[in-house]
């Protein structure tokens, strides 16, 4: 008898998702962790998660709860929220390239990155609602020919 199934190309389910997030979160924190020149004994003590269990989110073997990515993020020193997002937990978050740069800083902690961004993202929103009354203001409100000013005053 033969198995069948290995030949099968793979169906792309949902569980094959969860271990390319899975492997793509354990990749993502070995980079950081890298980038950061921390050991992997280093960061499980940082975070305070087991050495093995450490291990197996980084070779993709385990998907890592909020909290614990929450813990790692800490051990990293990066902002939870990049952590969030390459785990699918949470979008890509807006912002362009100032909230980029609010997240990337390492001189701010994560609560005053958060704070930046929602103040930020709030002003982003007053201006976008703004924007359409103000082009049409804009728009009603066309400049006036001197001429017709002079006859006014005349």
């Amino acid at each position: 008898m033969t198995d069948t199934n290995r030949d099968q190309p793979a169906s792309g389910g949902p569980m094959e998702k969860v271990a390319d997030i899975a492997s793509d979160i354990g990749e993502y924190i070995r980079q950081q962790r890298s980038n950061a020149k921390i050991s992997l004994r280093q960061l499980s003590k940082l975070a305070g998660v087991s050495n093995p269990y450490l291990s197996q989110i980084e070779r993709g073997v385990r998907k890592p709860s909020a909290e614990i990515l929450q813990q790692i993020a800490k051990g990293l020193r990066i902002s939870a929220e990049a952590l969030y997002v390459q785990a699918g937990i949470l979008d890509l978050p807006t912002g362009g390239p100032v909230g980029d740069a609010i997240r990337a800083d390492t001189e701010l902690t994560e609560r005053q990155k958060q704070v930046l961004l929602d103040v930020y993202e709030s002003f982003r929103r007053e201006n976008a609602a703004a924007k359409p009354a103000s082009t049409t203001q804009a728009a009603d409100a066309k400049p006036e020919d001197p001429a017709d000013e002079s006859k006014e005053s005349a």
